[in-house]
């Protein structure tokens, strides 16, 4: 049985954290979702491709979620956030092993052919080298690590973050081929936690007008993106895909949705403003009219 420090749910000091719990129960939801699918037959004719894709979707979703950490904890002025960033990277690491392991499955586990297709095709050797990077970040995640590294120099290591995302997320448009709904999507909000980034690194104030020219910018970027991409990749003329953004009657497009996620992060922020300066005001009564 596990210290109870070590049970997922708990801090370190072995007291139940519903923020860990909750972290918990999010990073392990597409699992058993995925296991779900798995006994009631519902991932279709090929299982176990629709399991790899399942679960590299995933990965890159969650991976995005680690980097998500950050501007929640200063938005929402959440400090305790910092707690579950370690968790959520792993279990992208997870993910991306399980991945992996499926594609290994799907070859009947010859280690020999995996390696030559790993090596052969491009879209699998960039995924493979973003594995190895989570893969170091991972195993130094523990506070040990950290130790014997020293702050700096752990800091400047998992800064690969970035650029692992960026691999993982060009392996995800390379996988997906003709349909690349999803991998525009995830890196609209990944230029989103980047632009955020900057805004910070250049000591820009996170107020209404800065959160609402990054909104703006990073889904404009989406939609340049999304153009590039299918007239180099499928030759649709750019103007066909800016058409279908503002065309909301089949469907609406990733970069509405990276819109109305940067619009969202200004509404929490405020929301967290206002909630602070109620209770500042309220603090200050109560001193005022205590005896």
């Amino acid at each position: 049985m596990l210290p109870s420090h070590k049970l997922p749910w708990n801090d370190r000091a072995g007291r139940f954290s519903a923020l860990r719990l909750a972290a918990f129960c999010g990073v392990i939801a597409p699992a058993l979702w995925l296991a779900q699918l798995t006994i009631m037959g519902n991932l279709g004719s090929k299982p176990l491709t629709a399991a790899i894709h399942f679960t590299g979707d995933w990965a890159v979703r969650i991976l995005l979620l680690s980097l998500l950490v950050t501007p929640l904890r200063q938005l929402l002025h959440w400090p305790q956030l910092i707690a579950v960033r370690r968790m959520i990277g792993v279990s992208a690491l997870l993910y991306v092993v399980l991945h992996l392991g499926l594609y290994t499955a799907e070859q009947a586990f010859d280690l020999a052919k995996v390696a030559s297709e790993i090596i052969r095709r491009f879209y699998l050797t960039i995924g493979f080298v973003a594995l190895l990077g989570l893969i170091a970040l991972g195993a130094t995640s523990t506070d040990g690590m950290i130790r014997r590294m020293g702050a700096l120099r752990w800091s400047q290591l998992h800064r690969l973050t970035y650029a692992i995302s960026l691999l993982s997320l060009l392996h995800f448009f390379l996988q997906s081929k003709i349909d690349v709904t999803q991998p525009v999507l995830m890196t609209g909000f990944f230029f989103w936690l980047m632009g955020f980034r900057l805004l910070r690194k250049f000591e820009i104030p996170a107020g209404f007008l800065s959160l609402a020219g990054l909104a703006v910018v990073v889904g404009l970027l989406t939609v340049i993106i999304e153009a590039v991409w299918y007239g180099t990749m499928t030759g649709i003329p750019a103007s066909r895909v800016l058409a279908a953004n503002l065309d909301f009657s089949y469907s609406i497009r990733p970069a509405w949705w990276v819109l109305a996620a940067g619009l969202a992060m200004i509404a929490l922020h405020l929301a967290r403003m206002g909630a602070s300066a109620d209770r500042g005001r309220r603090n200050a009564i109560e001193t005022v009219l205590t005896p």
